[in-house]
């Protein structure tokens, strides 16, 4: 897909033909994307293709061997770890198994960023905190080890950790891996009311296709205090999109009717 200088402008995400090798073994071979404002993108594919070296090249945490990276217009595949830091400011990071620190409490956890790395006040810090945890209702949780909280409670403490600071993009690596179905279900709900109720731009990495669809096919609305998910209009359907890693390159890109409707042999074998 050719990017232009206009798509960027628009695009909170763009990877134009990012290439990227660990000495003889090619990981993403000019792989280029672009991800609107308010939208989701689903990265798909079997091991080793790259899909979490996307969310790492994102961060900054790996350079490019060729290609540009632009996040919110600004070039960034180059920038030092200074100047990467209001970057990432930016962004929130839900890890694949949630990557709490053990040692601090769920309150502790939630407003790390906000208590070690900004100036604000503590009980605006704690505002924020339970504000967040109510958001994915553990406000109760707060005083709690991470020890003492199930799989997918502690999933949604890492959500909750990765929007204290409101970014306006989450990238989730693998964010259901582990869960079982019902639970994933409630880590899903959460990633559609953050994309729909707070307008956060999302990009998860996934082999979870069940997750993914189910992500893709629902949206959220408010109704006074409570929340409620229904299947999503066609309009709402088309903002999201599927991006299938293959042999390190793009292989197909596009919405969940265009991929169900895909007739290309390997598309259909990873769908069954």
């Amino acid at each position: 897909m050719a990017i232009t200088t206009q798509d960027i402008g628009e695009s909170i995400i763009t990877f134009k033909e990012v290439s990227l090798a660990f000495d003889d073994k090619v990981i993403l071979d000019r792989v280029s994307f672009e991800l609107l404002p308010g939208r989701a993108k689903m990265v798909l594919g079997g091991s080793g293709v790259g899909k979490s070296t996307v969310l790492r090249l994102v961060l900054g945490l790996l350079k490019p061997d060729s290609g540009e990276i632009f996040i919110n217009g600004q070039q960034v595949d180059q920038l030092s770890e200074e100047a990467l830091m209001p970057v990432r400011d930016q962004l929130g990071m839900v890890f694949q198994e949630g990557a709490l620190f053990d040692s601090l409490t769920v309150r502790e956890n939630v407003g790390y960023k906000l208590f070690e790395g900004t100036s604000m006040p503590i009980p605006e810090v704690d505002a924020r905190v339970m504000e967040v945890l109510g958001f994915v209702g553990l406000s109760e949780f707060a005083a709690r080890m991470p020890s003492e909280l199930s799989g997918g409670q502690r999933r949604r403490v890492a959500i909750a950790r990765a929007m204290t600071a409101k970014p306006k993009i989450l990238l989730y690596d693998e964010p259901t891996t582990g869960l079982d179905p019902i639970t994933a279900l409630t880590i899903d709900d959460e990633i559609i009311k953050l994309r729909d109720l707070e307008e956060v731009t999302t990009l998860m990495v996934t082999h979870q296709l069940r997750d993914a669809f189910y992500i893709a096919s629902h949206m959220a609305l408010r109704e006074g205090d409570d929340v409620t998910f229904v299947p999503a209009t066609p309009e709402k359907i088309a903002e999201t999109e599927f991006l299938m890693l293959k042999d390190s390159r793009v292989h197909f890109e596009g919405t969940l009717p265009e991929l169900r409707a895909s007739t290309d042999p390997y598309l259909k074998a990873f769908l069954e």
